[in-house]
């Protein structure tokens, strides 16, 4: 796998450890279908990927047990899934630059982008049956279900003017935050975590993929196409809007840090702590 822009990812510096050997599980994964007419398009958008969804997945595993195969396995499905939507979501936002480069769609085509869409879901079930766990696998299901719910939702929100925080909220807890939750849940199901353990990470990666988006929006503000972008309008004064934003961002993630409270002490779990400084903003 091409790793020309991995220079530009923050996580490198804390994380690069794990990205490596995710980024290992990915090529092995991709080494399987070398001949197949999908594997350049598969490459292609792969590259530059921040990898935080399959690192969640094995600080995850990491915090409640052991790292194995399985976990890197599993990193690849979530990170493949996550891929996948982008994919699609760049076709219906129109995008015209992803990650310094092209979008898939422009790069490849239409028909190329929807075909590949198919085929990365085709490589999940795979990924998942080699895992060989039920639980896993109707959560990969799910997720994907409700992945594709928010992008529908938010179609349906941009087209009218009637548009409120929870509106928003549930938007990015089906589009984003509930990946983020099926990274940590699967980490910590791999592992052998407990019930309260699976819960709570389950917790954790919801949150933080909430502030996270939320973050990630308050960046773009000024982007048209986003559903944040309706509240602002809507606003008499769009200083009331930032500030409700920045209080959800603080509040999410502070969810997410008092979720890891029943995680035992080590090294997985600080590094799992250290992520949620990843969605601060400062105006």
């Amino acid at each position: 796998m091409d790793r020309k822009n991995i220079e530009i990812n923050p996580l490198v510096e804390n994380y690069g450890e794990y990205i490596e050997k995710i980024d290992n599980a990915l090529d092995k994964e991709l080494s399987l279908y070398s001949e197949s007419e999908f594997i350049e398009p598969l490459k292609y958008s792969l590259e530059g990927g921040k990898r935080i969804r399959p690192i969640i997945l094995t600080l995850s595993a990491e915090s409640v047990g052991k790292i194995d195969d399985n976990t890197f396995a599993a990193s690849c499905a979530v990170e493949l899934l996550h891929m996948e939507s982008i994919i699609h979501d760049d076709i219906i936002d129109n995008e015209t630059m992803r990650r310094q480069k092209d979008p898939f769609h422009i790069k490849f085509g239409y028909n190329t982008s929807v075909l590949t869409g198919d085929f990365v879901l085709g490589l999940i079930l795979a990924i998942s049956s080699r895992l060989n766990n039920p639980r896993i696998t109707k959560d990969l299901g799910s997720t994907a279900m409700l992945m594709s719910e928010g992008e529908m939702i938010e179609t349906r929100l941009e087209t009218g003017e009637d548009v409120t925080f929870d509106d928003y909220l549930k938007v990015i807890e089906y589009k984003t935050a509930t990946a983020f939750e099926v990274a940590a849940r699967a980490g910590a199901i791999i592992a052998n975590g407990t019930e309260e353990q699976i819960g709570a990470l389950s917790e954790y990666g919801i949150n933080l993929g909430i502030a996270y988006q939320i973050r990630d929006d308050l960046f773009d503000w000024k982007n048209e196409d986003k559903l944040f972008n309706i509240l602002i309008k809507k606003s008499s004064d769009p200083r009331d809007v930032f500030n409700k934003m920045e209080e959800l961002l603080k509040k999410f993630a502070e969810k997410a840090r008092m979720s890891l409270r029943v995680i035992p002490d080590n090294d997985a779990k600080i590094k799992l702590e250290n992520l949620i400084k990843f969605t601060s903003f400062k105006a």
